[in-house]
């Protein structure tokens, strides 16, 4: 039977819909990940899932507050097989005031840059069809996954550009340009608009829409 670790705070429906499609269900905290997906190959291998779950709101607010970012990169530095999963079947352009292309370049940062594979669900059943299945592929895969991990941490450069691509309206080329003149991320957010300006592609709107998200305190609601 799979085995699947599940964080402690994690949603009860699915918990219960796991169960029912045969996992071995084991609650815990944990620090990294919402599930751990645990199964043994034909060697006896131990072969190790990371996964992180989020509803269409807590993308978004994750988006926002910038910890998707950071929790992306700890789940990529601690598995070989890091997983996404956007569950929600609402319109994901439409339930908020944000710019789709601001979605889209966070989407996109994730499968390409980060090289994490996302997985979209239309609610806890779903995710749990999709896990239990990812479970029983593994189970019956030929090849050993070692538990020596292959993935080099990532670098303070290559957490620093996927801090900056993760601003709004900032991708892969301009992150790179940015962090090209102002040298640190530190001097990025101190800059005053007309310096943001001299990059390429960065005019006012763009540059008043960063130095606000900077700049503007947090409002608990």
């Amino acid at each position: 039977m799979p085995r699947i670790i599940v964080d402690h705070r994690e949603n009860k429906k699915l918990i219960k819909e796991l169960i029912k499609e045969g996992m071995d269900v084991d609650i815990k905290q944990l620090d990294i990940a919402d599930f751990i997906l645990q199964t043994k190959n034909l060697n006896n291998q131990i072969q190790n899932v990371g996964i992180e779950r989020k509803t269409i709101n807590d993308l978004l607010n994750s988006i926002i507050d910038k910890r998707l970012i950071n929790q992306l990169i700890i789940l990529k530095e601690n598995f070989d097989n890091p997983l996404l999963i956007i569950e929600g079947d609402e319109n994901i352009y439409s339930i908020r005031d944000f710019h789709p292309n601001s979605i889209r370049g966070v989407i996109a940062t994730v499968a390409i840059d980060f090289q994490i594979p996302i997985i979209y669900t239309k609610n806890e059943r779903d995710s749990a069809k999709y896990i239990s299945l990812i479970a029983k592929r593994l189970e019956k895969a030929r090849k050993p996954i070692s538990l020596t991990p292959k993935r080099k941490p990532l670098t303070v450069q290559e957490k620093q550009l996927f801090l900056v691509e993760s601003f709004p309206g900032i991708g892969p080329i301009l992150a790179k340009s940015m962090l090209k003149e102002f040298k640190s991320i530190k001097n990025i957010i101190n800059a005053e608009e007309q310096e943001l300006q001299k990059i390429d592609k960065i005019g006012k709107i763009k540059s008043k829409e960063l130095k606000n998200l900077f700049e503007e305190e947090f409002k608990f609601t």
